[in-house]
C-alpha cells in the first residue's frame, strides 16, 4: 500500500490567496483563504499581489493549524502556475518555492483550470465528465480526450464573471458583483432582448454587456434577470452540444460563477432531460481555493510528474490543453 502523502497547495491567480492541504485519500484537511477586495473599480494586479504578500504567512499558518500538522508532515508543495494575473501568480509561486526549499520537498506547478476539474472529480466522484468552467477570467467547456483535457468551447472575449463584474461596476454594485446580481435577478420578471452570441461551440459576452449597459428604460431587476437567463442559456446550449459530441453523460460545474443557483438549475435541468448527471462541488471548492491546487499537485506527483525550481516560472496564458494528463 502506498504511504500517505500530504500536499500543501497555494492558489494566487487573481483576487484570492488560498492555502489548502489535502492528502492522498482526497481528504481536504484545510482550505483557508483571504480575498483582496478593491476599494473601488476592478482588480488592480499589483495591489492584489501586495495583499497576497502581506497575508501569505498568516494564511499558511492558519491552514497548518486547521489541519493539525507540523512542517515535517508536508510531503509536496503545489502552486497555481497559471493562467492568471502576473504579479499575483509570481507572489504565490515565490511563497511556494520558499516553502519547498526550506522543507526540502518537491514542488509542482498546477494549471488552475485543471485544478477546478480535478477537485470536482474527486469530491463529487464523477468519472469522465464534461466540465463547464465559469469564473471571472475564464469560461470554457472542457473534457478529457486522448491524453489531455481539451477545450471544446470557450469565450471569444471576456469571462462571464468578468462581464458581470463590469456591468456591476457601471451600475454601482460593489465587487464581486455576482451575488448581488443574482439577488436582483431573482426579483426580475421581464426577459428583455439581449444579444445571444453562440458561435459554434464558442460564446461571446461583450455585446451583451454593451447592450445591458445602455438600457435605461428597464428596471435593474429585469436587466439582471435577462443577463442571467441569456448568458446561462448560452452556456447550457454549448455544454449540451459537447455532451452529444463526446457521448458523455456527466457534467461537472466548476469556477466561482457556478455558485449561482440559477446556473446550476438550468444545467441540471438540461442533464435531467438527457438522462445525465450534473455534479456541483461544495461552494468553498467552486471558487478559487488552495485545496484544489493541493489535490491536483498531489495526483500529479503520484503519477510521476517532477519539476525543478527552474521549471516553476509562472505562465500567465497557461492553456488547459497545454498539459499532458499523465495521471488518468
Amino acid at each position: 500500500m502506498a504511504s500517505r502523502e500530504i500536499c500543501l497547495g497555494i492558489e494566487g491567480t487573481a483576487h484570492t490567496f488560498g492555502v489548502g492541504i489535502a492528502d492522498s485519500d482526497a481528504k481536504v484537511l484545510a482550505n483557508e483563504q483571504s480575498m483582496y477586495v478593491p476599494k473601488e473599480g476592478g482588480i488592480h494586479p499589483r495591489e492584489a499581489a501586495n495583499h497576497h504578500s502581506e497575508i501569505a504567512g498568516q494564511v499558511i499558518g492558519d491552514a497548518m493549524r486547521k489541519a493539525g500538522l507540523s512542517r515535517k508532515d508536508i510531503t509536496v508543495i503545489a502552486f497555481s502556475q497559471g493562467p492568471g494575473l502576473g504579479p499575483c501568480l509570481r507572489t504565490a509561486a515565490t511563497a511556494a518555492r520558499t516553502l519547498a526549499i526550506s522543507l526540502d520537498i518537491p514542488i509542482i506547478g498546477v494549471n488552475h483550470c485543471i485544478a477546478h476539474l480535478e477537485i470536482g472529480r474527486a469530491v463529487c466522484e464523477c468519472s469522465d465528465p464534461v466540465l463547464l468552467y465559469v469564473s471571472g477570467g475564464n469560461t470554457q467547456v472542457i473534457s478529457y480526450a486522448n491524453g489531455r483535457y481539451r477545450v471544446f468551447g470557450e469565450t471569444l472575449d471576456i469571462g462571464l464573471g468578468n462581464m458581470l463584474d463590469k456591468f456591476g461596476r457601471d451600475m454601482g454594485i460593489a465587487f464581486p458583483a455576482g451575488p448581488r446580481i443574482e439577488a436582483l435577478a431573482s426579483k426580475g420578471k421581464k426577459l428583455v432582448n439581449l444579444p445571444y452570441s453562440v458561435k459554434g461551440m464558442d460564446v461571446s459576452f461583450s455585446g451583451m454587456l454593451t447592450a445591458a449597459q445602455q438600457m435605461k428604460e428597464e428596471s435593474m431587476e429585469d436587466i439582471c434577470y435577462s443577463l442571467q437567463e441569456t448568458s446561462f442559456s448560452m452556456l447550457t446550449e454549448v455544454t449540451e452540444r459537447a455532451m452529444a459530441h463526446l457521448a458523455k453523460s456527466e457534467v461537472l460545474l466548476g469556477g466561482g460563477v457556478v455558485r449561482n443557483r440559477r446556473l446550476a438549475e438550468m444545467v441540471g435541468s438540461m442533464c435531467a432531460d438527457r438522462g445525465a448527471k450534473c455534479f456541483v462541488p461544495p461552494p468553498s471548492l467552486c471558487s478559487d481555493n488552495g485545496a484544489m491546487i493541493a489535490w491536483t499537485g498531489l495526483i500529479m506527483h503520484r503519477a510521476g510528474v517532477r519539476m525543478r525550481l527552474e521549471d516553476t516560472g509562472v505562465l500567465q496564458r497557461f492553456r488547459t490543453d497545454d498539459v499532458d494528463v499523465t495521471w488518468i
